[in-house]
């Protein structure tokens, strides 16, 4: 089944899904917290998502036709930069600091800082690199082409949110680690009073999974009927993106409780 998939983001796949596994156990046996949380919450929720963008991806390049040399490359490019990011995350959590806007000066730190820079960088520009790929396909079923690039379109902009607010909304505080240590953070995620990008981010992110379980539930229908459809449902779905984007740069919480 996966003798076509791409290598190096199957690897991925599966070094997340042990990363979640560990993290899980990690919750229940360890009971240090960052700020109310388990601090193996956070490598439990980016081991996840990445378990299953790396496997999404790791299908998708197998199904292109052009350019398939430079998509194995780009694939290679995620894998070791979503590795590389989650490592950073799960170290910071292990040693019970923050792994995000941490503006701590030990060595461990600033490394972290410096991989999640980069990191960042890498896996937008092969996010862009990827979506212009997706477009260059012109062979195979009409709905799964723009359920593909609906989707990554999407996933793009989801990558893109936090950037925009982390560049308009600047909160500098003072915070307590899970070793007693207060530490300074240049940033949060909340917006306002109650607002918080990681909506519209985890929204966008995921788009291109939701629209493939559409089409996955549209199968038996002619391929014209499901291109449509298809259609309606990104539509829709980007819709819910812009009113979560609004609801969270409004400062209004996702639910009102």
């Amino acid at each position: 089944m996966f003798t076509n998939w791409h290598r190096p983001l199957l690897v991925n796949t599966a070094l997340m899904l042990g990363l979640a596994l560990v993290a899980a156990f990690g919750i229940f046996l360890d009971d240090r917290e960052l700020l109310g949380e388990p601090i193996w919450l956070k490598p439990l929720k980016f081991g996840l998502a990445f378990a299953l963008y790396s496997g999404t991806l790791s299908w998708l390049l197998s199904t292109f036709t052009r350019a398939r040399r430079f998509a194995s490359w780009m694939g290679t490019a995620f894998a070791i930069a979503a590795f590389a990011e989650v490592a950073a995350i799960t170290t910071q959590a292990a040693r019970g600091t923050f792994s995000h806007f941490n503006t701590s000066t030990d060595s461990i730190t600033l490394l972290a800082t410096q991989v999640f820079t980069n990191g960042v960088a890498v896996l937008f520009l092969v996010q862009l690199a990827i979506v212009a790929l997706a477009l260059l396909q012109r062979d195979g079923d009409r709905g799964l082409k723009r359920a593909v690039r609906a989707g990554l379109a999407m996933a793009t902009y989801g990558m893109v949110v936090p950037v925009y607010f982390l560049a308009t909304e600047v909160h500098q505080r003072t915070v307590v680690d899970a070793n007693g240590r207060e530490i300074v953070m240049y940033q949060g995620h909340g917006i306002g009073e109650a607002g918080d990008f990681r909506v519209p981010h985890f929204v966008g992110l995921h788009a291109v999974q939701v629209l493939l379980v559409v089409l996955f539930a549209l199968r038996r229908m002619d391929e014209g009927r499901r291109a449509r459809l298809i259609t309606v449902a990104a539509l829709g779905y980007a819709g819910l993106l812009a009113f979560v984007t609004w609801q969270a740069s409004s400062g209004h919480a996702l639910l009102p409780w």
